[in-house]
């Protein structure tokens, strides 16, 4: 009794984990509240993973939610993997921070004003692309027109 009561007192809430599944430009705190909602169960859990399973920005989020309700007896429908950009733009985002960069700059440069102007864009392309992302965001840098 004890126990379950320490562990309840330590467990985050549901509405902490709400805020954590809606942070936008963190795909990784996302991944840990979909964990989370995986131990609690329950109604608000399941209908929250749905939410997540239909609208999160990073397929990896979006399948472990899925392999959670799946775990919890839901059927859901598995999340297609999206082939087309990610977020709308995403070019000429990408050109526009390539642009505000002197002459010259480095990849390095690019991809920690990248980080720092568009977070939410980092974050969703650094989890949808994992361990390739640096591969495919130099590759992306380099062929942008401008400077």
């Amino acid at each position: 009794m004890q126990q379950a009561e320490e562990q309840s007192e330590t467990s985050p809430g549901m509405e902490e984990l709400k805020r954590a599944a809606s942070r936008t430009s963190n795909w990784r705190e996302r991944l840990k509240a979909v964990e989370a909602l995986r131990e609690l169960g329950g109604q608000p859990a399941v209908d929250l993973l749905t939410r997540i399973v239909s609208n999160d920005t990073v397929h990896q989020v979006q399948l472990a939610a899925h392999e959670a309700l799946t775990e919890l007896g839901v059927q859901a429908e598995r999340p297609a993997k999206k082939t087309n950009e990610l977020v709308k733009g995403t070019g000429k985002i990408l050109l526009r921070i390539k642009k505000s960069l002197p002459a010259g700059h480095s990849y390095e440069a690019f991809k920690e004003k990248l980080k720092n102007m568009r977070t939410d864009v980092y974050d969703i392309y650094e989890g949808d692309k994992g361990e390739g992302f640096d591969e495919w965001l130099e590759s992306t840098w380099s062929s942008l027109s401008g400077r």
